[in-house]
């Protein structure tokens, strides 16, 4: 198959043929009809997962078709149209058995414990927990989208944000998991404040349904921007890009009590990073992370979608082949373009 792989650290990746992957026992081999691009392959092709093993396949986001599958799997078939979260559980261990697959304690992650989907195809393991069915009408490039982002905004601001109708809500990055979330609290009947440097990014925001934008490169002090806008800070706070910078303004522009839930990935020099604590303590804030959603969780998500309240087919901006994704990927650090790019690995 033609994959995209990488042997060094933020060195060029390139496109080259490699070994069909084969399915495990209790997996199955999906042909790759589309994969997202995402700020964590970024991460992974720097160096920032202590997962990868070189040289590597990177790619998380994925829909396609069951190729194969392994002696052991029972729920699914070759030809099935499928999904899958980014997390793949192993169905057996005591996080699983309570229902939070997304923090299993085996989990694999295709991009990074093994293989990914920026590939024709890619195995995934325990299919029988992981797999989601793509339902009739919904776009494979839509299905990629969910995998990671849209589900990882969905679970953020319903779940561990519980979010309610009138509350203010704050949403720091407005990439595609960040424009995800706006869209999500916005159909759940809150009012919006996007933040992020990007015009473009702002532009899809309202789009969205953001209520307030915030041009975070062009105000003194973002969570002070935030607080003015919303009458004394945010009821719930997203930092869906995932810097230190974005932490701190989530964190202070929340009024007191509020919820502040971390999306984005936080890769630190020194291991740690900062957080506004004393704030914590003084208003009573929660500190809440969030880290994809159970294949289980899907239902209720995709029944949104086909009523038509969440719109993630929007959110994909621009599609690309296997050849053009190595310099896609470079460009994520400083030109990730608005919206979801997602790659087409047989076109």
């Amino acid at each position: 198959m033609r994959a995209v792989v990488f042997e060094r650290y933020g060195e060029p990746a390139e496109v080259r043929e490699v070994a069909d992957p084969e399915p495990a026992e209790h997996g199955v081999v999906v042909r790759v009809e589309a994969t997202g691009l995402c700020r964590s392959d970024w991460h992974g092709w720097m160096g920032h997962d202590p997962d990868i093993t070189l040289p590597h396949v990177p790619g998380h986001e994925l829909a396609g078709v069951v190729e194969s599958a392994g002696a052991r799997v029972a729920r699914r078939r070759p030809g099935d149209r499928v999904t899958v979260p980014f997390v793949c559980a192993c169905g057996s261990c005591a996080a699983c058995a309570a229902g939070d697959q997304q923090v299993c304690e085996r989990q694999t992650q295709p991009g990074f414990t093994h293989w990914g989907s920026f590939a024709q195809y890619v195995a995934l393991e325990h299919a029988d927990v992981n797999l989601v069915a793509v339902p009739d009408g919904l776009s494979s490039g839509t299905a990629a989208s969910l995998g990671c982002r849209f589900a990882t905004a969905f679970r953020a601001v319903v779940a561990q944000g519980r979010v309610a109708p009138g509350e203010w809500v704050a949403v720091h990055g407005c990439g595609g998991v960040g424009l995800s979330a706006v869209m999500i609290a916005a159909a759940s009947g809150a009012r919006v404040v996007a933040v992020d440097v990007s015009s473009g990014a702002l532009e899809l925001a309202r789009r969205f349904g953001a209520a307030e934008c915030v041009d975070a490169a062009g105000v003194a002090d973002p969570a002070e921007a935030v607080r003015d806008l919303t009458g004394g800070g945010a009821h719930l706070s997203l930092d869906a890009l995932g810097s230190p910078a974005t932490c701190a303004a989530s964190v202070n522009g929340l009024r007191r009590r509020g919820r502040h839930v971390q999306v984005g990935l936080l890769p630190s020099e020194t291991g740690t990073t900062p957080v506004p604590m004393s704030r914590v303590i003084g208003l009573e804030l929660e500190v809440l992370g969030s880290h994809g959603m159970a294949a289980h969780a899907y239902p209720a998500m995709l029944e949104l979608v086909r009523t038509g309240v969440l719109r993630p087919d929007l959110l994909v901006t621009s599609a690309i082949p296997l050849d053009a994704a190595p310099a896609a990927l470079a460009s994520m650090a400083t030109a990730p373009g608005p919206g979801v790019t997602v790659i087409e690995p047989w076109h």
